[in-house]
């Protein structure tokens, strides 16, 4: 049976894959041999650039288009020589040996993958594939994402809402400012993310350059190897085995596992606050809520964020844990978690999807809001209590604990009841009657 979306057993590959489709070109099997094929050829180059053979000017071109234009029959011509050598990396060597040869280069061929063992080019294949994937793909998705809250926190900015700790009513806040927590929260995660540099290896079969300096003692090899990986955008590992450390990478997954905690958190919150009414949801005619009950209209959005993050965390935590772990000089566990690397990252792009979508079906419901505000007037009370301290009047926690705490019911009546009976100036109770669950919302910060 033909691979197609409703046969395919992940649903990154399947339901999903529509929208995550352009991760195709990062993290798929023609994906990691196009980012060998550009690595062997980059390398052949760079040799070629330093002098130790010549290519005509002709097979340089070719090289740059074969890069440029790599297409799935080329994967496909190396997933044929594989069959034989049953080794990806020396199939695409041997891929390459065949383009010289059909360009009259033969004599050339032996300097394809010149001193290298299979991790040269995949530590610097999949770091690339995995740069590029985040600054064109991840990194634009989550810099929107966080874009749409700042609008909404502005839009919001002075909407009074009732706060709640444990679950209870507490001191009044901003809706605008309960999404700013969030919009700082992913930038601090952001920075840190940028900062960490992306690294691969490459210094021969187990980090030493043996091969290389053995066949030119008199080359400085380090010099030439972090120089290549610079001109791709990578800093070169000095001290490795076969494989890269990983630590790098890893500190990645854990900053983008944080980014999703920090998004699950707000999908929660989102998805509390449209079942307490405050937001209600755009309807969009032919849609259904409950195969069973006809009014439901259901936060399935933030669900299904909350559902595809959960996913993309499980793989960050194994990947980051498991990468920087090899035996000796090197196992191959490495290679067969690595290549899951797009699958958390697929999820996260879902979710971060799901979310947009979810954010701009929100509709402020603000009867519902300013119902609860007014329903709560004993959140009032830490302010009162505040400002008879500053008055030094005795005891006005106490007095206020009484009133309020346990009580089924207190509303502006019971509070103003209060406020007269205290043996205080009129001006004083002018001040705490002025008080009121809607505007004792503290102090409103810019949101940037």
């Amino acid at each position: 049976m033909e691979l197609n979306t409703l046969n395919a057993i992940s649903p990154i590959d399947g339901r999903y894959h529509a929208q995550v489709h352009q991760l195709d070109e990062f993290f798929s099997e023609f994906g990691l041999h196009k980012y060998r094929v550009w690595i062997e050829v980059e390398y052949l180059l760079a040799l070629e650039k330093k002098k130790f053979f010549v290519l005509s000017s002709a097979s340089k071109k070719k090289l740059k288009e074969l890069v440029d234009n790599f297409s799935m029959e080329d994967a496909k011509a190396i997933k044929a020589i594989e069959k034989t050598t049953n080794h990806d990396v020396k199939a695409v060597e041997y891929f390459l040996k065949q383009q010289l040869k059909n360009w009259g280069e033969e004599d050339k061929s032996e300097w394809i993958h010149f001193g290298l063992t299979s991790q040269d080019i995949n530590n610097t294949a999949v770091p690339l594939a995995w740069k590029h994937a985040m600054e064109f793909e991840y990194l634009p998705n989550l810099l929107n994402l966080k874009t749409e809250l700042q609008v909404l926190a502005a839009k919001w900015s002075n909407v009074p809402m009732l706060a709640r700790t444990h679950g209870q009513p507490a001191s009044p806040t901003r809706l605008g400012k309960e999404i700013a927590v969030f919009i700082e929260r992913l930038q601090g995660q952001i920075e840190q993310f940028i900062g960490i540099p992306f690294t691969g290896k490459f210094g021969g079969a187990t980090g030493n350059f043996n091969a290389h300096h053995v066949a030119f003692p008199k080359t400085d090899w380090i010099k030439f190897s972090n120089e290549f990986l610079a001109g791709l955008g990578l800093s070169r590992q000095q001290h490795t085995t076969q494989i890269e450390h990983y630590d790098q990478l890893a500190a990645q997954l854990d900053t983008m596992r944080r980014i999703n905690n920090i998004l699950i958190d707000w999908c929660r919150d989102v998805w509390t606050y449209i079942s307490m009414e405050y937001f209600l949801q755009k309807t969009k005619k032919g849609e259904v809520g409950s195969s069973a009950m006809p009014h439901k209209v259901n936060p399935i959005d933030f669900e299904n964020a909350e559902g595809n993050l959960g996913m993309a965390n499980a793989l960050f935590e194994h990947l980051s844990n498991k990468l920087p772990i090899s035996r000796l000089q090197r196992d191959l566990t490495d290679s067969t978690v690595l290549r899951n690397l797009g699958m958390p990252v697929a999820h996260t792009l879902i979710a971060f999807r799901s979310i947009e979508k979810g954010l701009g079906k929100l509709l402020l419901n603000d009867a519902k809001i300013y119902e609860d505000l007014d329903a709560n007037w004993a959140v009032v009370a830490e302010a009162i209590q505040t400002i008879l301290r500053r008055e030094k009047f005795p005891n006005p926690y106490e007095a206020l604990k009484d009133l309020t705490r346990g009580q089924r019911k207190i509303d502006q009546k019971a509070i103003h009841k209060f406020i007269d009976a205290l043996s205080i100036s009129a001006s004083l109770k002018k001040e705490l009657k002025q008080i009121t669950p809607h505007n004792y919302t503290g102090i409103q910060a810019r949101i940037s």
